[in-house]
């Protein structure tokens, strides 16, 4: 392995700083590096040939109040494969919040378990006064990597194979700067579109748009909702975007104090509003469904005269606080699926009747569900998710699950191993939906190390087939993307 140090950040985080989510497999990291020649255990395929794409929370530093690990800065990991070699790259996303904390030698904004009041200048998100850290989300459209934040903002451009930075997107001064764009747009790899959506605190609540692969903002319509709502992602078919309101947002009242406490409203539906995809408001057409919260969608279709739509269906939004529970699973059951208890889900929209039906597809608990990417919107077999340590944000498995027969496999990390959200490449020439490879990134805490697992998906049982190192742990993180060669800005 051949590694050069390209730069290593200051931080004023504390050496022994003992916060769980910014130590342990959650340590966030502070250098980057160019890595190639990597080391590999087992062979690489030599037909696997494109971009991994993985974004991670890397706080620089100290948190204002309370700290929540979606509020660390963003920080892009990429492994470019071809004929059988594979590099590494590793580069913070420079937000205008990022460089303006360097410069400041300190944290600005309070994060999402704080009060906007409290942060030290205005900045983004729905609920304003965010920093925008674009540190959740990571697709490839027109051929560059463009990263998101949960909470809306700004979305940022990089090169996927060098990671340099390209700005901000502007869509032509299209680019909706007053409230930014959620994580979670999606890419039409049939047609290049990107679809998106965004929300905030002022009527309508939402918008949804769609970009063409020249960068273009084609449409961008409103979509009325009641009141301020807490979308986090969004699905597509052929002809139709999917977007949602769950019953699960800012109580109203705590609203009018400036406090954003979440709150479920089991009383109320879950609302699904199907639109088409150069549609305008007139017309969205709307389902009612059982309350619950989806953070992640799986995929949508067409099927005649029904949309199928499937997720992760939470069985408790908003779990109890146990009697048993510290100060640490308290405040952060709300992110232990373990608790959530999030199991993929099928909703079926008729279209000709306005009715609903839904059904459980499995009984497993499990999340991040990513697909064959040209399976989106389209007909699909299998979903390959991961299963969670209890009481953490953690991944110790992967699960690959047929959505036909509900038959399912399993890959169990060894204890202390933690994979992360594994997106699948389609080998060249495939025939098969499942013929192809899924990689993950993996934090090692006994071996203190990181490397990518690449898997063959027909049979994620037998384990990786190659591992490569990495140059250093790297920490838990959230989404990632796999995009081939030929959709890449250089081919």
């Amino acid at each position: 392995m051949d590694v050069r140090l390209v730069a290593r950040y200051a931080t004023n985080l504390r050496q022994d700083d003992d916060h769980p989510y910014r130590s342990g497999p959650w340590r966030p990291q502070h250098s980057e590096f160019d890595a190639t020649d990597l080391d590999v255990v087992g062979e690489l395929p030599d037909d696997l040939d494109g971009v991994y794409l993985r974004n991670t929370e890397n706080p620089l530093h100290d948190s204002i109040g309370r700290y929540h690990p979606f509020d660390g800065d963003g920080m892009l990991h990429m492994l470019s494969f071809r004929g059988g070699t594979a590099d590494y790259r590793n580069r913070f996303v420079r937000t205008a919040g990022f460089e303006a904390e360097r410069e400041a030698g300190g944290p600005l904004w309070a994060g999402i378990m704080e009060r906007p009041s409290r942060s030290l200048r205005d900045g983004w998100g729905a609920r304003t006064r965010l920093k925008d850290a674009s540190s959740t989300d990571v697709v490839v459209h027109g051929g560059l990597a463009v990263t998101t934040h949960y909470q809306c903002g700004e979305a940022y451009r990089l090169d996927p194979r060098t990671l340099e930075q390209l700005g901000t997107e502007s869509w032509g001064g299209g680019f909706p700067s007053d409230v930014g764009i959620s994580a979670h747009p999606k890419v039409d790899t049939t047609t290049g579109e990107m679809m998106f959506f965004n929300y905030s605190k002022q009527a309508p609540f939402m918008h949804y748009g769609v970009v063409d692969a020249d960068h273009r903002l084609t449409d961008y319509i409103p979509i009325e909702l009641p009141g301020p709502r807490l979308p986090h992602d969004m699905s597509f078919t052929e002809h139709y975007a999917i977007l949602n309101d769950c019953p699960m947002f800012w109580d109203p009242d705590g609203l009018e104090r400036g406090v954003h406490a979440v709150r479920f409203f089991p009383d109320l539906p879950t609302r699904l509003a199907v639109v088409p995809r150069h549609g305008s408001p007139d017309d969205i057409r709307w389902f009612d469904a059982s309350p619950t919260f989806v953070l992640h969608w799986i995929n949508a279709y067409e099927d005649g005269d029904e949309i199928v739509l499937d997720g992760f269906h939470q069985m408790h939004p908003m779990p109890d606080r146990m009697p048993t529970d510290d100060e640490f699973r308290s405040t952060y059951r709300f992110i232990d699926n373990a608790r959530i208890e999030p199991r993929p889900y099928r909703w079926r929209l008729n279209l000709r009747t306005g009715q609903t039906k839904e059904e459980f597809i499995d009984d497993r608990l499990m999340e991040f569900g990513t697909i064959n990417p040209h399976h989106l919107g389209k007909p699909y077999r299998y979903t390959y998710g991961v299963t969670s340590k209890p009481d953490w944000f953690l991944f110790d498995g992967l699960v690959k699950l047929d959505v036909e027969t509900g038959t399912t496999q399993r890959f169990a990390c060894p204890k202390g191993v933690y994979v992360s959200e594994a997106p699948m490449a389609p080998r060249s020439g495939a025939t098969a939906e499942d013929d192809g490879y899924l990689m993950t990134f993996v934090t090692d805490m006994p071996n203190d190390r990181s490397e990518c697992w690449v898997f063959d998906a027909s049979d994620i049982t037998e384990g990786p087939i190659a591992r490569i190192a990495l140059p250093e742990r790297i920490s838990s993180g959230t989404h990632a993307c796999w995009a081939p060669s030929s959709e890449l800005i250089d081919g």
